[in-house]
């Protein structure tokens, strides 16, 4: 609800509940046990302090991430349940329509009655999309001149780094963890560090619908730290980033080379 202080129209702010570090499907603080605030950009208000992941940070929601893909049930998991589950947190983001909207608005500085209209419905329905490919993941038979038989198997690629920015905090968010859970890969996202409150806020949405712990991963904090450490890090297969992070300036050579794609928005 909204309230009016010295007749102006401003936003509640909804109880904050997550603000640790999700990993391997647990809150936990930062290995160095710091915080940071995040602010409504409107008043500049504090919101929350919000645990301050770095580089051993990473490294543990990678090992969680790595763990979950090399050993777990998600990537070996029929296409049909993978979307299943998905289609469930579809479902628990419209239940908690009205805190992600709030926690959008006032951490984006997004006008509610958008978070409301677009944001959240946006959401829901790009994840009900990628669940309903799952299932429609194929690889090809080819035709081959002599006596042989060819064909293609599509196949998660692993552990995916996911770096993402501010403006759309939700739908951002989950255009980046949608394709890569529907194709079976394990995730490590890092949200922007002025918007990552429904980030966590999904993450635990995502482990009730019954994603399995080591799949999904949300490490907060700086792009120079945090952000640099998932770019660079050895153990990440693939990233998706956008073109003006500053975590892509720290890329370490060598990751180049190791990631299968990067690809950038």
């Amino acid at each position: 609800m909204d309230r009016e202080i010295n007749g102006k129209i401003q936003l509640k702010v909804p109880e904050i509940k997550y603000t640790k570090l999700f990993i391997n499907g647990r809150f936990l603080d930062s290995v160095s046990g710091k915080t940071f605030e995040t602010n409504d950009p409107r008043t500049g208000d504090v919101i929350a302090a919000v645990a301050e992941g770095d580089k051993e940070d990473v490294d543990n929601a990678v090992k969680a991430a790595r763990e979950a893909f090399d050993h777990g049930k998600w990537p070996r998991t029929s296409g049909h349940e993978r979307g299943r589950i998905l289609m469930k947190l579809a479902d628990l983001i419209e239940q908690h329509a009205e805190e992600l909207s709030m926690l959008d608005a006032i951490n984006a500085g997004k006008l509610l009655h958008m978070t409301q209209a677009f944001d959240i419905p946006t959401a829901a329905s790009m994840l009900r999309y990628f669940a309903g490919w799952a299932d429609k993941v194929h690889g090809q038979t080819l035709k081959c001149s002599g006596e042989f038989q060819a064909y293609t198997l599509l196949e998660p690629v692993g552990v995916v780094g996911l770096i993402i920015p501010w403006n759309f905090p939700t739908v951002l968010f989950v255009a980046k963890i949608a394709p890569a859970l529907a194709a079976g890969c394990s995730v490590v996202v890092k949200p922007a560090e002025q918007t990552p409150l429904s980030a966590l806020y999904c993450a635990q949405l995502a482990k009730q619908a019954g994603v399995p712990d080591g799949v999904l991963n949300v490490v907060t904090g700086f792009g120079p730290t945090a952000g640099a450490a998932v770019a660079s890090h050895m153990d990440v297969d693939a990233l998706t980033s956008f073109k003006r992070s500053h975590s892509l300036a720290l890329i370490k050579p060598r990751a180049f080379y190791k990631c299968s794609s990067i690809l950038f928005d």
